[in-house]
């Protein structure tokens, strides 16, 4: 069964084994669609959940009985089984399927494969081309065309090539 990182681990909360999470999803309720989460491919079943004033989710996970225990798992990414995966709207991506697509101008020229998509207030897309990173941010105007059909991202070159990190 396929698996989608929705988040990590941020630290512990209080002395009850809660974890602060930072969520990857559109919106930190998302990940309480899923009944269960992985964390180095463990099951946890949630036990509560909730959103915290500072936009952070907070999980209590049977198993997770204090801050010592929860303690163990800071910096561990959280998965969830794509099937529980709430549905996206159009033109919405969930990160796994982006990761691994070929970046590619409206010609037709390949600017790199996607390796790595940082979840910001706009998402930066990491491109590996000829050993070399390249990042860009994922916006109108620079991508023109998900096709996860044919495992392509089309991009505007002169965009693409205007805001770059190299």
């Amino acid at each position: 069964m396929e698996r989608l990182i929705i988040g990590e681990v941020l630290k512990p909360q209080g002395i009850r084994g809660e974890l602060k999470i930072k969520t990857y999803t559109d919106e930190p309720d998302d990940v309480k669609s899923f009944g269960q989460v992985y964390i180095e491919g463990k099951p946890y079943k949630i036990l509560s959940f909730r959103v915290g004033g500072d936009g952070f989710a907070y999980l209590g996970l049977r198993g997770v009985p204090d801050r010592n225990a929860a303690e163990l798992l800071r910096g561990k990414k959280l998965e969830g089984d794509r099937e529980d995966a709430p549905e996206l709207e159009e033109g919405r991506y969930y990160i796994a399927d982006i990761l691994g697509l070929s970046v590619e101008t409206e010609s037709g020229e390949v600017l790199g494969t996607v390796k790595d998509v940082a979840p910001l207030s706009s998402e930066v897309y990491t491109i590996e081309r000829e050993g070399k990173e390249i990042l860009f941010p994922a916006v109108k105007g620079v991508v023109k065309q998900v096709d996860l059909e044919n495992g392509r991202i089309i991009v505007d070159k002169k965009r693409f090539d205007e805001v770059a990190v190299i």
